[in-house]
């Protein structure tokens, strides 16, 4: 198991030297990168923009329930949705939403190239198959991603409004000044940092599993899965150490 886990890194490292190559034709890779804006991004934005609303209305009415205190301000429940949504549902719960739904995509589109040799025939043209097929995968997920995330940012904290609001838990007043009270611009900062890593580890950590898929059908559907796990389980592992290194 251990043989096997140190052989795979070492052949997901020599993959990545492979893609972060000089693209050869820039014209090409530019538009690839902006169809996969639009295939991976864009498609996404809408399960993005439904979960977004509803936890953060959950996220709200959880913590007015448990502040329910007459010595604790109304305004705390906005302050503590804004840091809950802020440094881990949006960046984090999002991302391994994403895991799911982009990279099982990334690998299972891969996968099917590689089990029907449209990739060996890439490679026999002379064209850098990883680098012209997943580096464009890589880009659009790192430039898009931090947009998703901040696009649920904004969701998470209106759906919180509007469910506080609405409960009567929390007035539309109180809760804006909740969310301005002792407010960290780095939060944000720190939040779209982990974006850009965890949209790097879904996009290569899947792409890994779609090229070096062997068989056919069945073990294309196989290697999504398999992604889809270690995109989540590299998001929680790194989420661990990036809150260690940014927020101690």
């Amino acid at each position: 198991m251990i043989y096997g886990l140190f052989n795979g890194m070492g052949t997901y490292a020599l993959l990545m030297l492979r893609v972060f190559r000089k693209p050869e034709r820039w014209s090409e890779f530019r538009k690839n990168v902006w169809r996969e804006i639009d295939h991976l991004g864009l498609d996404s934005v809408g399960i993005v923009a439904i979960i977004s609303l509803f936890v953060g209305a959950v996220v709200t009415i959880q913590t007015a329930l448990n502040l329910e205190d007459p010595l604790i301000p109304d305004y705390y429940i906005a302050l503590a949705t804004r840091e809950s949504i802020i440094l881990e549902f949006s960046p984090t719960m999002i991302s391994l939403i994403l895991a799911g739904k982009v990279g099982s995509n990334i690998a299972s589109t891969i996968g099917t190239m590689r089990v029907t040799e449209q990739i060996d025939a890439l490679d026999v043209m002379g064209i850098n198959s990883a680098s012209y097929l997943i580096l464009p995968k890589i880009a659009a997920a790192i430039f898009f991603n931090p947009i998703l995330i901040i696009i649920s940012i904004f969701l998470g904290l209106v759906g919180g409004v509007f469910a506080g609001d609405l409960t009567g838990m929390i007035s539309m007043a109180d809760f804006e000044y909740g969310l301005k009270l002792g407010f960290i611009p780095f939060y944000i900062a720190y939040a779209l940092i982990k974006t850009v890593i965890f949209a790097f580890l879904i996009s290569s950590i899947s792409a890994f599993f779609g090229y070096t898929v062997k068989g056919g059908a069945i073990d294309v559907g196989t290697a999504s899965t398999a992604a889809v796990v270690n995109s989540s389980v590299a998001i929680i592992v790194a989420n661990y150490f990036l809150t260690d290194i940014l927020l101690s």
